[in-house]
């Protein structure tokens, strides 16, 4: 049996068994600096409003912007579970509202060197997060790198952060371009949901979404959606600046209001057909098989 197959097997006894599934959000974004990992983390606390338990992913290799704005650095990463013999429940750290926080760390990097035993242990490992969280984000590196394609191919719900700034407009469409020329994305099988960061008005947001939406829709004919527009905020900016959220420290800025709407909007089209749950052995097993 290939390694394919036991994947497949793996992920077919897991559906035989009916066991929880976690809805998986990955984020991402063209370029660094237009708050990607901000959108991440207050979406987790708005999602822990609505009752829901909550895990960030943090695949952005070789940064710490989820630790850092969290406060909480963690002890262990996705290595010390595929080489060191750990479970999935000693790698997580508990952040505000004990939502769970896992790095990536160098394990990422790791995952196309992985043999059947490991990639085994992994994926039944990872399996388990579906019955600790409802709700699993992936906040991905920012740019156009293959560890971020792969993660966004392995997607069926990718949220895509951009600002005003014409070079975060250009590179989120640069981002898409690259996906969309990805061999193993499927249009039909992925939704691409636009939030407009750092904007000074609704109507900006809009019409940011607008020229980007034309201009994809025209050239790659992938569909977008815009499901969030955050204004720019100074009270996000000290809250970033404590290590807190803004959703913690001041769940009345407008700011923090954007986002508890963001949440909102993201449940209210949680039963879309598109958005069939995977879990992250799911989310997992299609990453190796695309490796």
């Amino acid at each position: 049996m290939d390694q394919a197959e036991g994947l497949r097997n793996i992920i077919k006894q897991n559906a035989i068994n009916s066991r929880p599934v976690a809805r998986v959000i990955t984020v991402t974004s063209g370029k660094g600096g237009v708050g990607k990992s901000n959108v991440s983390i207050n979406l987790a606390v708005q999602f822990r409003r609505m009752g829901k338990k909550v895990i960030i992913f943090d695949a952005d290799f070789g940064m710490a912007n989820i630790e850092v704005m969290f406060g909480a650095i963690p002890k262990h990463n996705l290595a010390d579970l595929i080489y060191h013999g750990m479970n999935i429940r000693d790698i997580i750290t508990t952040g505000p509202m004990d939502i769970g926080f896992i790095s990536g760390g160098s394990g990422i990097a790791s995952l196309s060197n992985l043999g059947k035993d490991y990639i085994d242990y992994l994926i039944k490992n990872l399996a388990e997060l579906d019955y600790l969280a409802d709700v699993i984000i992936i906040d991905t590196g920012a740019g156009i790198s293959d560890a971020v394609l792969e993660f966004l191919v392995a997607s069926g719900e990718i949220i895509l952060v951009t600002t005003p700034e014409p070079t975060s407009i250009t590179d989120s469409y640069s981002l898409l371009k690259a996906l969309g020329r990805h061999p193993k994305f499927d249009r039909g099988n992925s939704a691409i949901k636009v939030v407009a960061n750092k904007v000074g008005s609704f109507e900006e947001g809009r019409q940011l979404y607008i020229k980007l939406n034309a201009v994809v829709g025209r050239y790659l004919k992938i569909p977008l959606n815009l499901v969030g527009v955050i204004p720019e905020d100074h009270e996000l900016v000290k809250a970033v600046m404590g290590q807190m959220p803004i959703s913690i420290q001041n769940p009345n800025a407008k700011s923090a209001q954007a986002f508890a709407d963001l949440a909102q909007a993201l449940e209210t089209n949680a039963t879309d057909p598109i958005y069939h749950k995977r879990g992250m052995s799911g989310f997992f097993a299609s990453m190796i098989r695309n490796r």
